[in-house]
């Protein structure tokens, strides 16, 4: 995926993104990603489904998930684009992973590589997230997660 000189293409982020949220067998995985537009006076704020975006842009992405086993707990993940910058998400409980998911843990426990050593992990380098469906939340049979995220 490529930037052109002004939009991102969302049918190749589309797929990226499609492809990538993963839940256990019994469960079905939906994905939708829309984007914060700003009027031009910075007064009022829109979401729409997203059909170019732009660097800079905020988006908002949705995995839906549905539930046949209303008596396990299960866990759904997500990678995230190498476009977009995390941000944060609708389940503060959330796995993260900024070694295209080979480790989890949490945003201020996990280290990275920047070629001068090690550094803590910032949100900007979210590669993958993880949460997990508890027994309780999959007994209502489907939910929605959401994550915001920065065009790079």
């Amino acid at each position: 995926m490529r930037f052109g000189p002004v939009a991102l293409s969302i049918g190749a982020l589309s797929v990226a993104f499609g492809a990538t949220a993963r839940a256990q067998s019994s469960t079905g995985l939906t994905q939708d990603m829309f984007v914060e537009r700003t009027s031009e006076s910075g007064t009022e704020r829109s979401i729409e489904r997203a059909e170019t975006l732009k660097k800079g842009d905020r988006v908002i992405l949705l995995v839906k998930w549905k539930s046949n086993s209303p008596d396990t707990s299960f866990t759904v993940s997500s990678a995230v684009p190498t476009e977009l910058a995390f941000e944060r998400s609708s389940l503060r409980s959330q796995d993260i992973s900024v070694d295209g998911g080979q480790t989890w843990g949490r945003i201020g426990d996990l280290s990275i590589d920047d070629g001068s050593g090690l550094r803590r992990a910032s949100v900007e380098d979210v590669t993958h997230l993880r949460w997990t469906i508890t027994r309780g939340m999959a007994a209502r049979g489907k939910g929605t997660i959401t994550y915001s995220a920065i065009v790079r």
